[in-house]
């Protein structure tokens, strides 16, 4: 499956039901993105232990866990063809730019993007 090739990586705060603000994204839409073949992960600046205990307390098998500033090491561990970088501040937007992923602002332009992302069509 070619989404193997594509990067999806969720910012907590704000961004995802678990984090702190609540986001829009629940745990049943990350655990569809994983079974949909995408690499899946996220980048936060909440500490490794603290993403991890997150997706362990929710059943979710992240292909990677980083410190926000660190998501450009992700794309040289995978090599993929497109990555995207789900978030909600302009740090986000920034760090997911210097890594070369896409921003997806989650009060933006996510609701499209999500719908691509179910359709395979992300590219």
């Amino acid at each position: 499956m070619e989404n193997k090739r594509i990067i999806v990586s969720y910012d907590i705060d704000g961004t995802v039901v678990p984090g702190d603000p609540p986001g829009r994204i629940s745990i049943a839409m990350i655990s569809e993105s994983k079974k949909l073949g995408y690499i899946i992960g996220s980048a936060s600046d909440r500490t490794i232990t603290d993403q991890t205990r997150i997706w362990e307390r929710n059943d979710i098998q992240m292909d990677f866990i980083v410190l926000k500033h660190n998501l450009s090491t992700v794309n040289e561990q995978f090599s993929p063809l497109s990555g995207f970088h789900i978030g909600d501040t302009n740090m986000d937007e920034y760090y997911a730019k210097d890594a070369g992923f896409e921003f997806i602002d989650i009060n933006g332009d996510f609701d499209v993007f999500w719908a691509k992302l179910l359709s395979g069509s992300l590219m």
